[in-house]
């Protein structure tokens, strides 16, 4: 049977190929991220190779919040937890991350915040599919939750990024999206760049449940783009933590991670010479 589709398998990849040829001719396009012209048809305006070198994380990292792990003498330890997560200041129960937020990624990032380009948002989800099927046993879940914006943003920019994300990742995990469950309630401060504890404070009771909405023993998958400090995520989880929640799990596209970040396994070994010591957390 796979013997008699073979000539109709090469006729239609031999059709594709020539309409993403002539699609690059008539309507060339550069990729967003390295400029070169896309030589395929695709609805995401970034190259394969581009695609294909985001650094994802999957070294040794905190076993709650997912925090790279420099350290493989880490891999001994009973239970593998950053600083932050040993002195428990997160109140989701999980957190985990797909891509280092390079400068590849936050261009991909920006597309999807600032350009709406939606099928970015499901080749996203389809890459937290694949995080999450990795641990399997720790991603049961019963709804998806995006991080909401703050109305006055939702209004001027017509759209939320984190549901973007969302909604096709509910669609591939066959449960339902929640995006009413929260609301913002504080707007973050008009400058981009915010320090830690700015991040922190600027976030502190910005979130709540929607009047009459129950979440009561659910299990919730928490989406947003980035994990920058884990702020964002944790006053998320503590509003829905308060109002019942049976557990919170964060995923984000991308996380910041310190310069110089090199996965690590539990077999590596430290290297000859000095390490960068910003290349992830040492335990």
């Amino acid at each position: 049977m796979a013997e008699a589709r073979k000539p109709g398998n090469r006729a239609a990849r031999f059709f594709k190929e020539a309409v993403d040829a002539l699609a690059s001719l008539v309507l060339p396009a550069p990729c967003r991220i390295c400029e070169a012209t896309l030589t395929s048809l695709s609805r995401i305006p970034i190259c394969a190779d581009c695609l294909s070198r985001f650094v994802e994380l999957r070294g040794l990292g905190c076993e709650k919040c997912g925090r790279p792990i420099a350290s493989p003498m880490a891999a001994t330890a009973a239970k593998v937890l950053c600083h932050a997560c040993r002195r428990d200041i997160y109140h989701f129960d999980l957190a985990r991350s797909y891509a280092v937020y390079d400068d590849a990624m936050v261009r991909a990032v920006t597309l999807l915040k600032y350009s709406a380009v939606r099928p970015l948002g499901g080749w996203f989800a389809a890459r937290l599919c694949e995080v999450m099927a990795r641990e399997p046993e720790k991603f049961a879940a019963d709804a998806v939750v995006p991080v909401p914006l703050h109305p006055a943003r939702q209004r001027e920019r017509g759209y939320n990024q984190a549901e973007l994300i969302a909604r096709p990742l509910a669609r591939l995990l066959g449960i339902p999206m929640r995006a009413a469950l929260l609301v913002r309630t504080k707007p973050r401060p008009e400058r981009l760049k915010l320090s830690r504890r700015e991040r922190w404070t600027s976030v502190r009771g910005a979130y709540a449940l929607r009047g009459g909405v129950r979440v009561d023993k659910l299990r919730l998958l928490l989406v947003d783009d980035v994990f920058t400090t884990g702020a964002t995520l944790d006053a998320c989880s503590r509003a829905l933590r308060r109002a019942g929640a049976e557990r919170v799990v964060g995923l984000t596209v991308a996380r910041v991670v310190t310069a110089g970040y090199v996965p690590v396994t539990a077999a590596s070994s430290v290297p000859d010479g000095p390490r960068d010591a910003g290349a992830g957390e040492r335990i």
